[in-house]
């Protein structure tokens, strides 16, 4: 063997080790299909625990997480009801909705939590999460059919003035969460649950969350040849745009925070919702969106781990993966897969195709993993070594493991784009 060829070999030796060692490698479509052909005919068993016949106060049949959870939440039920749209069922996304606006009281508010006897208004007066307008949008483009909105556009109009008049901050033009607890990520560090401090964090999530709400009605009004609203809902989307970018943003670290509205002092740590605004590729540049996953989202010290992407950053001093689900579930580091979906989201907006793969690659074969171990699915799942979470069997009713389904069906959506070339990212256009 030459010397030429010598070096060659070596350097290509080298190139290929080193592909491996940093998990680079790009798995064959038939490998990938193989591996949602499995996963498939896993969910395709459990989607049905998450979908009820109407009963009592719920008029149209809704959707539950199942296992652990038997009502009808908000966000739960926005992003199951998405998952049965983009697999040809959008019907349960409107039902969704209308069960929601059924419940809207006299001053616009309606809870987070629905059952069959009634809204539960649990956590003090804990409004649902800015959704409705969006689930509305998303149905309504499934199905090709607007109409059945208009008797209910009224409704949704009062829920966001609502919200206006009881989440708004006038002094920086933007939204907040009461507490943790009410913007889904139960125990997030970047917010609190501490009473003495409810309302004090103007956060990212509920700000995007809201900005798509305004976009939904905007789309809507426009589809309902309603021209006032429709310019009225563009400027307020505008508007709140301005308010993410000018106080939410921080160009020098490539991030966005939540910050105080006391002071508007930046929380400057690296958890799950620091990232939801790239599920609406509108807001950030493709420059700055690409730096602010290199240096976060895909990065070992923060949130890339063997199993998943994290719910707070390696580096963070609370950062842990206990098993946890009463008084709340765990954000402060565990794989949740709708955290997951929402990334995976955001890496495909901004151009990373090969982490698309990898990710659901990786989140397939841990769901896969659970449903062999245990015949369903947990809510989250440990960052370092892939054990399946919350809810464990003690946590369960009489003791036994009653699973998790829900939005956990978002992964057959990520196989749907890499396997197939469908995707379903959410874009509120």
């Amino acid at each position: 063997m030459s010397v030429k060829v010598k070096w060659i070999f070596l350097f290509l030796t080298i190139f290929a080790t080193s592909i491996l060692i940093n998990g680079q490698v790009k798995k064959g479509p038939e490998d990938l299909k193989n591996l949602y052909k499995d996963l498939k005919e896993k969910i395709d068993k459990l989607r049905p625990q998450s979908i009820r016949p109407a009963e009592g106060f719920i008029k149209y049949d809704y959707l539950i997480p199942a296992g652990f959870y038997k009502q009808m939440w908000d966000w739960d039920g926005f992003f199951i009801g998405y998952h049965l749209a983009s697999i040809g069922k959008p019907e349960y996304l409107k039902y969704w909705v209308l069960n929601f606006v059924k419940a809207i009281d006299g001053e616009g508010y309606v809870a987070g939590c629905i059952t069959t006897d009634g809204p539960r208004p649990i956590f003090g007066k804990f409004a649902m999460k800015p959704f409705l307008a969006q689930g509305a949008f998303l149905a309504s483009k499934a199905m090709n059919d607007f109409s059945w909105i208009e008797p209910v556009f009224d409704g949704l109009k009062k829920v966001i003035a609502y919200r206006e008049k009881t989440q708004y901050d006038e002094k920086y033009g933007l939204f907040y969460w009461d507490n943790a607890m009410q913007s889904g990520a139960d125990n997030n560090v970047v917010l609190t649950n501490d009473d003495r401090l409810a309302s004090s964090i103007l956060a990212v999530d509920i700000n995007v969350f809201q900005y798509r709400e305004y976009l939904a009605m905007a789309r809507i009004a426009g589809r309902l040849n309603k021209k006032t609203d429709e310019d009225m809902f563009s400027r307020k989307a505008g508007n709140l745009k301005k308010a993410i970018m000018k106080y939410h943003w921080d160009k020098k670290n490539y991030s966005f925070w939540n910050i105080h509205r006391s002071d508007g002092r930046k929380i400057m740590r690296v958890s799950y919702s620091n990232f939801v605004p790239l599920i609406q590729k509108d807001l950030l540049s493709k420059s700055d969106g690409r730096e602010m996953i290199k240096r976060y989202l895909l990065n070992k010290n923060y949130m890339l781990a063997k199993f998943g992407l994290r719910s707070l950053a390696k580096t963070d001093p609370d950062y842990n993966n206990e098993c946890m689900i009463v008084p709340y579930s765990n954000w402060q580091g565990p794989v949740w897969p709708i955290a997951n979906y929402l990334y995976f989201t955001g890496l495909k907006n901004y151009g990373f195709e090969n982490a698309c793969l990898k990710l659901t690659e990786t989140l397939g074969r841990v769901i896969i993993t659970d449903i062999n171990k245990y015949g369903s699915m947990h809510e989250n799942y440990n960052a370092e070594t892939g054990e399946g979470l919350a809810p464990t069997a003690e946590q369960s009713k009489d003791g036994i493991f009653t699973g998790f389904v829900g939005w956990n069906l978002l992964v057959e959506d990520m196989f749907m784009g890499t396997a197939e070339g469908k995707w379903f990212l959410l874009q509120i256009e």
